[in-house]
């Protein structure tokens, strides 16, 4: 394997990159029991004879590289093939896998990942390193592909994935969704779902937007996503078009601990309806252009996924009648001064990546950023970075361009204070 990140040394493999995926799954809620088919169309970036696939807790039946049978060896952590003849750069290939199990989360540094048996149902917490757990991978963050996922499962239960819905199938007892996402996408960013769950549309002017929850959480969601299309509005406003194909909001009747977003989705648990928890919804609905659309390149950058996103907590805070931007900074700063001062945010490292200091100390830099510009500059920056990079993985060097470009030595003097030491710089 060619080693691709120092946070997940053992996922993913840089010597490929994968353009497709087709997933037909059939998943059994009684049994907690997953098959499944992965074809994958992929195109060598070295010369290799070697391919690895991420795969976790299933067993591989067989494999097909371009429809001929290849020998294959698997352990705990992935598939390894050896092909008969090497890959050139630029050359493409198909990888066929037949596998099945029971599938159940991967312990990880980062807590438990990936497919999660519910009570009553199953859902998918992918990130960062949670997407084998449910299907055979190139498991990247700057490996985006297209997908088209088929997930049959029985009544009463129904599948939701993220992509455009395309059409509803029997298979005796079964039904099949197909789902179709045609945006690139990270593994970490496709999710799948199964409950008891309905839909209801929501108005959301230029935008396909639906709830999909239990029927009898249907007030509940409504009511707690009431401020979906004024949040758009905002955020669109600050970060430009949504770039998404759909916007999924999906309510599942347990308690989860946080939200989770996907490519066009969100997941939220029963908790989350909570009028306190308004802020999540601005915070998963920004990670649909910071995070989603303009993507990581390595999750060392992760505070330009995070620290976007809570900044936009507080914009539409700001927007909403609520506090103001710069008192969320001022209460924050004196909160993150009080723990110990040993993250740096330009690299945080993978046992800090997901520490709320990374959350909050990237918002404070974006406030910082703003505050010395001033908002005539700042904000038609930010729709500049999001418009730009739409689609696209970015780290934190293209950033400091992005920043010296429209704010010159001093912006690029000040990020640098925020992200490239320890110490908390005074706020402006």
């Amino acid at each position: 394997m060619t080693p691709v990140s120092a946070y997940t040394p053992d996922s993913g493999d840089a010597a490929f990159d994968v353009e497709s995926y087709d997933l037909d799954l059939t998943y059994r809620v009684r049994t907690n029991r997953l098959d499944g088919r992965a074809l994958l169309n992929a195109v060598a970036a070295l010369s290799t004879r070697q391919v690895r696939l991420d795969l976790v807790g299933l067993r591989a039946a067989s494999v097909r590289v371009d429809g001929d049978p290849v020998a294959f060896r698997q352990d705990s952590r992935a598939l390894h093939l050896t092909l008969a003849a090497p890959l050139e750069p630029g050359e493409r290939f198909s990888v066929d896998v037949a596998y099945g199990g029971a599938p159940r989360p991967r312990r990880t540094r980062w807590g438990t990942l990936g497919w999660e048996e519910l009570d009553d149902g199953a859902l998918v917490a992918a990130q960062p390193t949670g997407a084998p757990t449910w299907f055979p991978c190139n498991d990247r963050p700057d490996d985006r592909a297209t997908y088209r996922v088929t997930l049959a499962t029985d009544a009463p239960y129904r599948a939701i994935a993220t992509g455009v819905p395309m059409d509803v199938r029997r298979r005796g007892r079964l039904e099949a969704r197909t789902f179709e996402l045609r945006v690139p996408t990270p593994t970490y960013l496709v999710a799948a779902h199964v409950g008891r769950f309905t839909t209801t549309a929501v108005t959301v002017p230029g935008v396909v937007a639906e709830l999909v929850h239990p029927p009898d959480l249907a007030e509940r969601a409504a009511q707690a996503f009431a401020p979906l299309s004024r949040m758009m509005a905002v955020l669109e406003d600050v970060f430009g078009a949504y770039p998404q194909e759909r916007c999924t909001m999906v309510v599942t009747p347990d308690v989860l601990e946080i939200p989770l977003e996907a490519q066009g989705m969100a997941l939220f648990g029963v908790n989350h309806l909570a009028p306190s928890f308004e802020r999540l919804i601005a915070h998963e609905l920004a990670h649909q252009w910071v995070g989603n659309s303009v993507g990581l390149r390595d999750w060392s950058d992760i505070w330009l996924n995070e620290g976007f996103a809570c900044y936009a907590e507080w914009l539409w805070s700001e927007r909403s009648g609520g506090a103001t931007a710069d008192a969320h900074a001022a209460a924050h700063w004196e909160r993150v001064a009080a723990e110990p001062a040993d993250l740096l945010l330009a690299d945080p490292g993978p046992e800090a990546m997901f520490d709320d200091r990374v959350y909050k100390r990237g918002a404070l830099t974006l406030h910082a950023l703003r505050s010395a510009a001033g908002d005539a500059a700042f904000f038609p920056f930010l729709r500049r970075w999001t418009t730009v990079h739409r689609h696209q993985v970015v780290g934190t060097h293209e950033f400091r361009l992005a920043v010296a470009e429209s704010f010159g030595p001093s912006g690029e003097a000040l990020l640098s204070r925020w992200i490239d030491g320890v110490a908390l710089p005074r706020r402006h």
